[in-house]
């Protein structure tokens, strides 16, 4: 067991006066990177209980396969990361890891990948992303959470693939920290680890009072996963308000406030979003005049090749940051418009931008312009209000 969770391991007992050796003991094996092969199917399985393919899943967990279809788990082997595996080595194995272990897990998707790069082919298992299996198949063997009512499979039931391996595990923040959370020892830019989500999520409200992951990520057990690439998820986790613009003079005010009510964890967490509140002044037509807008950003901001921290303004639990507006008052401006614009993968459209100038990282460039595209289409309006300007002049 790592230092890490055996520190986690005693947190939890003090914390809850509950045990939890046996889901930190399960945790470490399942987790136990790289994933080993799964080996010779029983000789009792169809050619679909033996199947790694998502498809062979869903003909019976449907609502499951649907669900994660349209996840970014399913997504996790996009163009942004591919275009890049492949420009490596085909026997660069542990090169190939430092993605694997957490887009596509399986061995299997790390075999599929290293032959995908000498046969220069497409379409194999490791473009499915983190899998069903990925999560729930160790040595062929099905493994989740108890059945709602907390029953589990008994001795000598006849299920497909001989059930499943029954563990709390699977309801437990842990189990989401085995990819969204950097160990001790991991990278770490200004002091603090890339990815540090889980430690974020422990030290918050929903952590003190643990409520898991899954309670806002899988509600109801779906496999949504959803996040900040979601405007409605994003929108349950914040406050956002606007004051009426006032007139001082020649000048016209307004404040944009913007508050972490809900997130279990920095808003946003890990170094991809970036989340801009802005305020300007618009002419009768709604149209934007020029020079007049103010704005900030909330964003873990870092150099594209991850040398440095450029800044961190990110809001944690109960944390909150005001955009203050104070500007000459133009002729034509007709109204203040307020506006919080999110770009979910802010980070990931510069690196690719970087790379296609020819930055020299080894990329399929036209991967590069596809991943470049879907990172950039990502961007959506979180909050916007239009707010006509007073005639008559009034001071605060």
């Amino acid at each position: 067991m790592t230092g890490l969770r055996r520190l986690l391991m005693c947190w939890l007992i003090l914390a809850t006066g509950v045990a939890v050796a046996d889901a930190g003991d399960f945790l470490d094996r399942h987790w136990q990177r790289p994933l080993g092969p799964q080996g010779t199917p029983p000789t009792t399985y169809t050619p679909q209980e033996a199947s790694l393919d998502p498809a062979a899943c869903g003909a019976c967990h449907a609502a499951q396969f649907d669900d994660w279809r349209a996840s970014r788990h399913a997504q996790a082997m996009g163009p942004g990361v591919l275009g890049q595996l492949i420009a490596m080595d085909a026997d660069a194995l542990d090169e190939h890891q430092s993605c694997l272990r957490c887009h596509a897990p399986l061995a299997e998707q790390a075999s599929a990948l290293a032959d995908a790069i000498r046969s220069r082919s497409r379409g194999r298992t490791h473009e499915h992303g983190l899998t069903c299996a990925g999560c729930h198949v160790r040595g062929h063997m099905r493994y989740g959470p108890p059945r709602r009512d907390g029953s589990a499979p008994k001795a000598g039931d006849r299920l497909p693939h001989d059930g499943w391996r029954a563990s709390r595990a699977f309801e437990d923040a842990r189990f989401c920290a085995a990819c969204h959370q950097f160990e001790d020892d991991g990278y770490a830019l200004n002091g603090k680890l890339l990815e540090n989500t889980y430690a974020e999520w422990r030290a918050s409200p929903s952590g003190r009072e643990g409520r898991a992951c899954q309670a806002c990520h899988m509600p109801d057990r779906r496999h949504l996963w959803r996040g900040i690439h979601d405007p409605q998820m994003t929108r349950t986790g914040v406050t956002i308000d606007a004051d009426r613009p006032l007139r001082a003079g020649t000048r016209v005010n307004g404040r944009l406030r913007l508050a972490n009510t809900g997130t279990g964890h920095a808003f946003p967490t890990y170094v991809t979003p970036r989340v801009t509140l802005e305020i300007f002044q618009a002419d009768a037509r709604a149209r934007p005049i020029a020079g007049t807008l103010r704005s900030h950003r909330i964003a873990r901001d870092v150099a594209p090749d991850l040398s440095r921290e450029l800044a961190d303004t990110r809001l944690l639990p109960g944390a909150e940051t005001v955009l203050r507006y104070d500007a000459p008052l133009r002729r034509e401006a007709a109204a203040l418009i307020y506006r919080v614009r999110v770009e979910p993968d802010a980070f990931y459209a510069n690196f690719y931008r970087e790379v296609l100038r020819g930055n020299g990282t080894a990329a399929d460039r036209k991967m590069m312009r596809q991943a470049l595209a879907e990172a950039t289409a990502s961007e959506y309006v979180l909050f916007e209000r239009q707010e006509p300007l007073p005639k008559s002049e009034r001071r605060r």
